[in-house]
Order: structure tokens, then C-alpha cells, then sequence
């Protein structure tokens, strides 16, 4: 199973196949593979999978996305 996670670009350097971001994941910061994504921006969110970004999500999309994340691993914590 494969899994990928949003995280919001917080600054862009490169470009062509070398551009990455540092990018946000609830305050763990990775340096990640932007060229599948040459529209993203900073700000943005994208969707990241083994350190490529493999997609640009809305804002809305994205903080939907984290909830589900964070009801699972409350339930998870819960379940003994």
C-alpha cells in the first residue's frame, strides 16, 4: 500500500527536474522533489509521495485530507 500525505510549500529553489521545496508537514520540514508539479508555488499544497510531490491540492482539500489523518490516529490511540 502506498501513501501519500499534503504538506503546504514553504519556499522553491531550482528548476526543470533539480526543483524542490522545503515543505511543511505539521511542522516537519523535508526538502522535496517539485518537477512533477511545475505549477505549484509557495504557499501551495501539494500532495507528496517517497519525497516527490505528486500533486497540487487546494487549500480545502488538503486541511480535509490532514482531518482524516488526525480522526485516525485519534481512534488509533484510543484502541487498545
Amino acid at each position: 500500500m502506498c501513501l501519500a500525505v499534503p504538506g503546504r510549500i514553504r519556499c522553491l529553489s531550482g528548476e526543470g527536474l533539480t526543483r524542490t521545496g522545503e515543505v511543511d508537514f505539521a511542522g516537519a520540514v523535508q526538502t522535496v522533489n517539485l518537477s512533477f508539479v511545475p505549477e505549484a508555488a509557495e504557499g501551495d499544497y501539494v500532495l507528496v509521495h517517497a519525497g516527490v510531490a505528486i500533486a497540487r491540492l487546494d487549500e480545502e482539500e488538503a486541511l480535509a485530507t490532514l482531518e482524516c489523518f488526525r480522526q485516525l490516529e485519534s481512534a488509533v490511540r484510543e484502541d487498545p
